[in-house]
């Protein structure tokens, strides 16, 4: 009998725990418990869990939202631990209640935990269990619940029976015209992912009109998200019917006094022009993007400049080059001496991209002269957007063309006052070389390369370093010893020390692809010679190279050389030479094993 009281005791402990923390003053404690959810689910079983845990659970909704929202997500993933699909059902009460309550994250995170039970719930359990929660939420008092409502009918919808979709499409009709905006909102956000699993007849006819009215709502809050629900609906009608049916309110939306609602066009038009197709972009669509891209708003002018590239590219093939020429080039050469920075660099970032579509003679007649003026716009974001998509023009045109026209603005910014549009042309600059040829890139930018070693920035110098290593891998080590070695080593006689720990980093990274030869007769003696350095973090710099250089260094000079200057740094007044030079030692010594 006592040995059954026990048992019966230990299979009651995890529940008991659970209740003790849940109800503990410690929102942390509480917090915990609730994160432990599935592992006293499986100590009690799936019977006690579904007639005492999730009982349990339903009557204590009232904590702290941090609680709750962990609370949501747990219940989502609680299916096998009830039982499987056949009991699903039996978590909808708790998760009904989290999707009332004042807090929006809980409510979102409780309908989609909804939304995923929904998919494991059988067509029959759907329609006695999941529907009429969706029914309650969607008449309930509280707005909080209505707006819970609208994110579930899309994933309940398609394996219901006639009647109960004419009853769901009826409650979603009363949500889009609800008296609080918060609930037509939501509406709104969700018309677009509702329409989609919607008979296209009841489309037509029951959805339209809902999204015309939230179309035309007094909150703008509403109105822009009507337009998301455009995109979808536009891609799921025929192409007659989109024209009649969505364009007027589309059209609309364009023009809307809110810039909000303008805004969101612009975001959302490259989405619109792929869902309408290209007969409706060339009738509609062109004049909407042009009245955008000289829309009063900067914002939306700037959302509007960043698609030109998109839409361009998207237009039909036989009408491409005529509508770019005529309606969009004249709107492009208007914002690239817009008044806000936003807009400019927005358009700098994509105008690169109408070359390949325009060609080399409009290219170089219409759009290298807009380069050239974002070239040299005040403001270096502009610029450095224009230089970071060089490649687009360098294959339309050619390196000739691309030289004498951007080059010298090139120089300009390589030497700008602003470190970063300096460290901007510095990460472009391997590619530039690339592109431009070893004869023309030793003429025209070699020397830049160089004095950007010397800069008073220590980020420039650091990235002028590794873009030092990216040549040499680009033109080899032949041309490194005739071009950069010279100036390195210059470098370590430089009177600034920072110059002379700036040149041992060079070698650190060139000293890697310049080969077992040239390590061994051009670096390593800069770098011993630099060993007797006046300055401490020079000689502990030295340290450092010596051990990264060491596998580069052909054998004979290892022994002879390198270990000797490292075991005299080792003997080092300065206790972080000796400290480098003691690690640099440790880390070589199978090296010199091997020598």
């Amino acid at each position: 009998m006592a040995a059954s009281e026990t048992t019966s005791d230990d299979s009651l402990y995890p529940i008991a725990v659970l209740i003790d923390e849940l109800r503990n003053e410690d929102v942390q404690l509480r917090l915990n418990s609730i994160k432990k959810l599935s592992t006293i689910a499986l100590a009690l079983g799936v019977e006690r869990t579904r007639s005492e845990l999730i009982p349990f659970l339903t009557d204590t909704i009232y904590d702290e939202d941090e609680v709750l929202l962990a609370l949501a997500e747990q219940l989502g993933t609680f299916t096998p631990l009830v039982g499987g699909p056949e009991y699903v059902h039996c978590l909808l009460p708790p998760l009904e209640s989290l999707a009332t309550v004042e807090e929006t994250v809980v409510r979102d995170k409780a309908v989609d935990s909804l939304r995923k039970i929904c998919e494991e719930h059988s067509a029959e359990d759907l329609e006695t269990h999941f529907v009429p929660l969706v029914k309650r939420l969607a008449v309930g008092d509280w707005f909080t619940s209505r707006t819970s409502a609208c994110g579930l009918f899309s994933v309940c919808y398609p394996r219901l029976s006639v009647a109960t979709k004419a009853e769901l499409r009826s409650h979603f009709r009363s949500l889009c015209q609800d008296d609080t905006p918060m609930v037509r909102r939501a509406a709104a956000g969700k018309l677009g992912e509702y329409a989609k699993v919607v008979e296209v007849e009841y489309l037509k006819t029951d959805l339209i009109p809902m999204f015309i009215t939230l179309a035309q709502d007094e909150q703008d809050s509403v109105r822009l998200l009507a337009v998301e629900a455009c995109v979808s609906m536009a891609g799921l009608l025929q192409q007659e019917d989109t024209e009649m049916l969505v364009m007027p309110t589309l059209r609309q939306a364009a023009e809307d006094k809110s810039w909000r609602v303008r805004y969101m066009v612009a975001d959302r038009f490259i989405e619109l022009q792929t869902a309408v197709g290209p007969e409706i972009t060339k009738t509609d669509l062109v004049n909407a993007f042009q009245s955008l891209l000289k829309d009063v708003e900067a914002e939306v002018r700037a959302a509007a400049a960043g698609k030109v590239k998109d839409f361009c590219q998207n237009l039909e093939p036989s009408v491409q080059e005529s509508v770019i020429m005529s309606n969009i080039l004249p709107c492009v050469k208007e914002l690239v001496t817009d008044g806000n920075q936003h807009v400019k660099s927005a358009l700098a970032g994509v105008i690169m991209g109408l070359s390949p579509i325009l060609g080399k003679d409009n290219t170089v007649n219409h759009l290298l002269p807009l380069f050239l003026s974002q070239l040299k716009d005040e403001c270096p974001e502009v610029r450095l957007n224009i230089i970071s998509n060089l490649d687009c023009v360098n294959e339309v045109i050619g390196i000739q063309q691309l030289s004498q026209s951007l080059l010298p603005a090139i120089v300009e910014l390589a030497e700008d006052t602003k470190w970063r549009v300096r460290l901007a042309i510095i990460e472009y600059m391997p590619l530039l070389a690339g592109q431009l040829g070893v004869d023309f890139f030793n003429q025209s930018l070699s020397k830049l390369c160089m004095t950007w070693l010397v800069d008073h920035v220590y980020a420039i110098r650091e990235a002028a370093t590794n873009n030092l290593r990216k040549l040499v891998e680009k033109f080899g080590a032949e041309w490194a010893s005739q071009n950069v070695l010279p100036k390195i080593n210059a470098m370590s006689r430089d009177g600034n020390y920072l110059h002379r720990m700036t040149c041992l980093a060079c070698i650190n990274v060139v000293g890697e692809v310049c080969g077992r030869e040239v390590t061994t007769k051009t670096l390593l003696p800069t770098v011993l010679a630099m060993a007797s350095d006046n300055v401490p973090n020079v000689r502990f710099n030295v340290a450092k190279t010596l051990q990264i250089i060491g596998p580069h260094i052909e054998k004979e000079s290892l022994h002879s050389q390198v270990k000797a200057v490292l075991e005299r740094l080792n003997d080092d007044p300065d206790t972080d030479v000796k400290y480098f030079a003691s690690e640099a030692l440790t880390a070589m010594t199978p090296l010199f094993a091997a020598a």
